[in-house]
């Protein structure tokens, strides 16, 4: 991706700073080959602060619409980007209890006085993608369905026939 934003986490988290905008779709090169279509932006908002333990941490929020090709149709399918997700950052994983591991409402990272904003963004983004997308209901591309008698099946139901 081009464009890059980078922040301190430790402190733009101390200093309670929020830094929100949008980026394009376009940008984030390592969701491309999931996507129909690469139109659109992903509102962002990030918003340092502190947690527990009086450990840095930022609330990071996307919202958003995505593309996604079906797995099933291979036709496009809307996917809507409602991420909410708290970063807590840690000097190392010696510091973290065997609770904390285990808590599911917050990931837990090493603390950097470099982080880019879109790189932390596009990973956001691919966790929460899902791994097969599929439309509720949809059929085969027509191609599969033309010529029913192509099917192996209707071959070997011939076959049956001649040898009777």
């Amino acid at each position: 991706m081009s464009q890059r934003i980078v922040i301190d986490s430790l402190s733009f988290a101390r200093e309670a700073r929020i830094l929100e905008g949008e980026l394009p779709v376009a940008g984030f090169e390592r969701i491309q080959d999931g996507l129909t279509e690469n139109v659109g932006v992903i509102r962002y908002r990030i918003e340092g602060g502190l947690g527990g333990r009086n450990r840095p941490q930022l609330h990071l929020q996307l919202d958003g619409v995505l593309s996604l090709c079906c797995q099933r149709c291979l036709e496009g399918i809307e996917y809507p980007l409602q991420v909410s997700n708290v970063l807590e950052f840690v000097g190392n994983e010696d510091e973290l209890t065997q609770e904390e591991i285990e808590d599911d409402s917050r990931d837990f990272l090493p603390a950097q006085s470099e982080v880019d904003v879109v790189a932390l963004i596009e990973d956001e983004i691919i966790l929460d993608l899902p791994s097969a997308p599929r439309h509720e209901s949809c059929v085969l591309p027509a191609s599969a369905q033309d010529n029913p008698k192509d099917s192996p099946f209707a071959v070997l139901k011939g076959l049956r026939s001649k040898a009777q």
